[in-house]
């Protein structure tokens, strides 16, 4: 049997203080979301003055970048290339802005932000992601 590391309550706790400092540091209003490896959803945070539809959109980029073991603009960029056959996938948002947590090897789980531009979301979630490391 194969062992692997897990995300704990404590874990999505650094991850979203880390995102939420890197959101605040910059101004940004965004909605922030951490998932397991299977895509379930065991944090969701909108700061203050995000755009309610940003809670949507977040977990379902952290989904994407979990269930896909990848970042969710690998699937946008397939479609902003022609591979519109990617819109009937499976997925909700195959949008920039999901990052998967990877450690060992493993997927943990990822995380999703919306609600500002998609490097923004990004720069977010990866300053969430390093305080695993911290």
């Amino acid at each position: 049997m194969k062992n692997k590391p897990l995300l704990t309550l404590d874990d999505c706790r650094r991850i979203a203080a880390a995102a939420e400092a890197e959101a605040l540091k910059n101004g940004w209003a965004v909605s922030l979301a951490i998932v397991d490896d299977g895509g379930h959803l065991l944090w969701l945070q909108r700061l203050d003055a995000a755009a309610p539809i940003s809670a949507q959109i977040a977990p379902a980029k952290a989904r994407t970048a979990a269930l896909g073991r990848r970042e969710s603009k690998v699937y946008e960029d397939m479609i902003n290339q022609g591979r519109y056959s990617f819109l009937s996938a499976p997925l909700e948002g195959m949008l920039e802005g999901g990052v998967p947590i990877m450690v060992d090897g493993h997927c943990l789980g990822a995380v999703g932000v919306s609600g500002v531009k998609s490097n923004e979301d990004v720069q977010i979630a990866r300053a969430g992601i390093a305080a695993l490391s911290a």
